[in-house]
């Protein structure tokens, strides 16, 4: 049996933008429309970069449909998965089944956080949640934010159920992602989350990246994954020591400010605002991303 979905390219974990407390749609659909302008592979909505665990339903339902209908006036039909995450299995079976028609391809599901599983508990959450899902799952293991790490050997057995499609990986361990990308199963997707290791997880033989760094020079990023793959590693390097810095700098205070600051001072979104407990950019590095801006070729 073949796996649902083969993922890889550029995807853009999107920021959402708010204004007055509210899901500013003006400027959704503003980035929407952009963003459909640029080589990306997929959106994830409603995740870690898009401040989900602040979002009630009617606003995640809003960015589903929103985004989708401007892919579509667009003729941009890429994939939107929907970042969900939650420490008990049967709330998250029930939120899969809540959300099933609202409109995503697939879902982005984090590791069970603060609770600490086993492997084996690990291996029994995903297998649930798999067993439950009308669509793909992309699994998320972040541990440095969940408290856990899910190691190899569970994943591959996880990788064998054809609707988990792949991983976001921010397992923080190279030895760890590369002997992933050695053993994984064809059509089963490593997507580098880190993004100050973008360049050397996609020379690794990662299959793509999901990138918050590329909200600013997005088509720079992506270059560097098309050079790689037209085996044009001396270009591909040239360009990232070009961008570098730029991770470096939108995650210097927690993200999604640095991003958000610089999306507005574009004019790409009407206002930095953010949800708390996350609060907009210090002067400090409002400067020092006005500096960058001053020297960019592209929001």
């Amino acid at each position: 049996m073949e796996r649902q979905h083969s993922l890889s390219g550029l995807w853009l974990p999107l920021i959402t933008p708010f204004r007055d407390g509210q899901l500013d749609t003006p400027s959704l659909r503003r980035l929407v429309a952009h963003y459909a302008a640029q080589p990306i592979d997929g959106f994830i909505l409603g995740a870690t970069t898009g401040e989900g665990m602040s979002l009630d339903d009617d606003e995640i339902r809003a960015l589903l449909a929103i985004t989708r209908a401007v892919l579509a006036d667009a003729g941009r039909p890429i994939p939107i998965y929907l970042g969900l995450s939650g420490s008990d299995t049967r709330k998250l079976i029930k939120t899969l089944q809540h959300v099933q028609d609202w409109g995503a391809d697939g879902y982005l599901v984090a590791c069970p956080y603060y609770t600490r599983p086993s492997q084996r508990g690990l291996l029994e959450h995903f297998s649930a949640l798999a067993d439950s899902a009308d669509r793909p799952i992309l699994i998320y293991n972040i541990p440095y934010r969940t408290g856990v790490n899910l190691g190899n050997e569970t994943m591959l057995r996880l990788a064998e159920r054809t609707n988990i499609v792949g991983v976001k990986d921010c397992c923080a361990d190279p030895a760890q992602t590369f002997d992933l990308i050695r053993h994984k199963p064809s059509g089963f997707a490593v997507l580098t989350g880190e993004d100050p290791h973008f360049y050397s997880a996609l020379s690794s033989g990662a299959d793509g990246a999901i990138l918050a760094s590329a909200h600013v020079y997005t088509s720079g990023f992506a270059g560097i994954g098309d050079k790689l793959s037209a085996g044009d590693q001396p270009g591909a390097l040239a360009d990232w020591r070009r961008l570098a810095d730029i991770p470096r700098l939108l995650f210097s205070e927690p993200s999604p400010g640095a991003i958000k600051h610089w999306l507005w001072r574009t004019g790409l979104i009407d206002s930095p605002e953010m949800r708390l407990p996350m609060v907009p950019v210090s002067a400090e590095l409002a400067r020092k991303i006005e500096a960058a801006m001053a020297v960019a070729d592209q929001p």
